[in-house]
């Protein structure tokens, strides 16, 4: 088989089963992948919450470290009005993460399937547009389509549906090429050299496109966001 058909193959969504009712409805592999992710998540969630101390130790230090880390990152994007969307983005972030690095237990990446892909990126640009409502108000989420002039509107209109494109086959296409690097390398090189390499895809590759997937997604939401605070001040001296 060559290249091309392994790229076909990967392309193809496959089905992990089908529902015997309606006729019968195909539940694909990067959907029942996704409910593994999730139950992992939430089950480790659930042990690793237990038995917190004041003073933290062992797991409990590591995981302090990264939830840190993850609340500093996006609040040093979005400011302190932020701090409502954390679990939202964070949860973002550990769901690619951790769909990005299963190939490295011969597992098929949700990641791999556009639909999945583009759920995500629509699911990211309603978040973007639902903060900025949010914090603006509607009026001046509208505003925001005429701003810095005008003239802009039909641009800004379009950026509607530039983003999650963008952001949807950013992620899709990553992953889709560490897969065909990956298919050369074998080609010339067979044994040893693909091993290595494909701990740096599936590890540091797959952690880079989650961190550049939620990086980018919090950094529209500062966009839809920007103005609110100039707002809120002009219609509290407005008031008084």
């Amino acid at each position: 088989m060559d290249i091309g058909e392994k790229l076909m193959e990967e392309l193809e969504c496959r089905t992990a089963f089908t529902i015997p009712i309606f006729g019968g409805i195909p539940v694909p592999e990067s959907c029942v992948m996704t409910w593994g992710i999730m139950l992992v998540v939430v089950i480790a969630s659930i042990l690793l919450v237990r038995k917190l101390k004041k003073v933290p130790t062992g797991t409990q230090c590591l995981l302090e470290i990264g939830i840190n880390w993850m609340n500093n990152f996006f609040l040093e994007i979005l400011g302190p009005k932020g701090k409502k969307y954390l679990p939202i983005l964070e949860t973002f972030l550990i769901y690619i993460g951790i769909s990005n690095i299963v190939g490295l237990f011969g597992l098929r990446p949700p990641t791999k399937d556009i639909g999945v892909t583009a759920a995500m990126a629509a699911f990211a640009i309603l978040l973007i547009q639902f903060s900025g409502i949010r914090e603006r108000g509607f009026g001046g989420w509208l505003h925001s389509f005429i701003e810095p002039m005008p003239l802009l509107l039909p641009i800004n209109i379009l950026e509607l549906f530039i983003k999650p494109l963008s952001l949807c086959m950013r992620l899709f296409g990553n992953v889709l090429g560490a897969f065909v690097v990956m298919e050369l390398i074998k080609m010339v090189i067979p044994v040893g050299v693909p091993l290595v390499l494909s701990f740096y895809f599936d590890i540091f590759d797959g952690c880079i496109q989650a961190y550049v997937f939620v990086f980018l997604t919090s950094l529209f939401m500062a966009e839809a966001m920007e103005g609110a605070e100039e707002e809120e001040h002009h219609n509290t001296a407005k008031a008084k």
